[in-house]
């Protein structure tokens, strides 16, 4: 695996600040994110071996970063198996690996690199039309995969595109 692995989930996306749009097997969601290391701790308050990994795995003074947050969901059941955190500061996705019942999680977060790539958003919404099933398979969704329709998945990358730029262009306006 490249990237980090975590043996603990992400922060779960805030479903009140989450639009959700439908795209067949898979639903997409679209969530602009204000993280700080308080909001990190109290999401995994109350079970000491994913806190104990966020202390340690954490930068000096803790997690701090803004920006929009592209979920894929199995539209079926709700796991998140993508997520890509467009952020300001360190822009990042992660390959949220299905496991089995009572197995350990396994979070693997891959750096994005702007020098090689551009832009992230442009390049999530390209990997969201030419890449989302074997991104899915990678991250234990072979199933998943083998449902995803192209056809439904083109229409709701852009309303994902249109909802993700006028996030972002809201908080930037406000600064």
């Amino acid at each position: 695996m490249i990237g980090k692995v975590y043996a603990i989930p992400p922060q779960p996306h805030s479903e009140r600040d989450t639009r959700l749009v439908p795209a067949g097997a898979v639903t997409l969601g679209v969530e602009y994110r204000d993280l700080d290391p308080e909001k990190l701790r109290a999401t995994y308050a109350g079970n000491d071996a994913h806190l104990a990994e966020l202390e340690e795995t954490s930068p000096e003074g803790g997690f701090t970063d803004e920006g929009v947050s592209i979920h894929v969901f199995d539209a079926a059941d709700g796991w998140e198996y993508l997520r890509f955190d467009v952020f300001e500061g360190e822009p990042h996705y992660h390959y949220v690996h299905r496991v089995p019942e009572g197995g350990e999680v396994v979070n693997n977060v891959i750096d994005f690199d702007e020098v090689a790539h551009g832009e992230m958003l442009p390049w999530v919404l390209d990997r969201l039309r030419g890449r989302l099933p074997e991104m899915l398979r990678n991250a234990g969704g072979a199933d998943l995969a083998a449902r995803v329709d192209a056809a439904e998945v083109e229409p709701a990358v852009a309303e994902v595109a249109a909802l993700a730029e006028a996030a972002q262009a809201q908080v930037r306006a406000s600064r």
